[in-house]
């Protein structure tokens, strides 16, 4: 994922309703907060940065992870960061944790840091030999998925969610108290909930969160 909150907003009902049953890693490729200060706020960029991911770590302990890892690379500038560079580090952690699908950004987001990150999934979860990525899925990210009014996030995948499911990804998302807003904002608890509706009306569902998958191949 690109930034720490990410992952609850796109993945939050998918870990509250299967991590006790998987084995999962989390990396954040950037760190999510220095965008918003100047350089001459450099302490200040520090110290979010350093709260970001308290608050990850809080958020995810409620889900037991097998790892998370930070990279840090500059919030809202991984268009400047070579595509390699983040490739390598991509690559890196496939080979060490071998998964077989990965969640990551829809390439049509608003945000130029997931599409950025989408794009370098793709290349380094390429099928071949030595990779175990056998699914790539695109995860809905409120707050960014739904403002490209020109391609808007077209799932094709629903994970249908309980009331306790929604409510344990709401409990994980409200450790980013930095990123909460009032409602009608996306990132607020009503606005989660309304997504979840809205979703599970889709699929038949009373809740449900939704996901692209871009790539899918059985090698069985």
């Amino acid at each position: 994922m690109a930034h720490p909150d990410d992952e609850i907003l796109g993945c939050g009902g998918l870990l509250a309703k299967h991590s006790k049953s998987i084995t999962f890693q989390v990396l954040f490729l950037a760190e999510g907060s220095s965008c918003r200060y100047d350089k001459s706020d450099l302490e200040k960029a520090k110290i979010s940065i350093a709260e970001r991911e308290k608050s990850a770590k809080e958020a995810l302990s409620i889900f037991e992870p097998d790892r998370i890892s930070f990279t840090n690379l500059p919030c809202g500038r991984l268009d400047q960061v070579p595509i390699l560079e983040m490739n390598k580090t991509i690559e890196s952690h496939i080979k060490d944790f071998k998964p077989s699908t990965i969640f990551t950004h829809s390439e049509n987001d608003t945000n130029s840091d997931h599409r950025r990150v989408a794009e370098s999934v793709f290349m380094a979860s390429r099928p071949g030999a030595l990779n175990t990525v056998s699914n790539v899925v695109s995860a809905e990210i409120p707050s960014s998925s739904e403002w490209n009014f020109n391609q808007p996030f077209q799932p094709n995948y629903f994970i249908k969610l309980t009331d306790s499911q929604l409510n344990m990804k709401i409990e994980a998302l409200l450790k980013y108290k930095s990123e909460i807003r009032d409602y009608p904002f996306p990132r607020s608890p009503e606005g989660i909930s309304a997504f979840a509706r809205y979703r599970g009306i889709q699929s038949g569902n009373e809740f449900a969160e939704a996901f692209r998958i871009i790539r899918s191949i059985e090698n069985s």
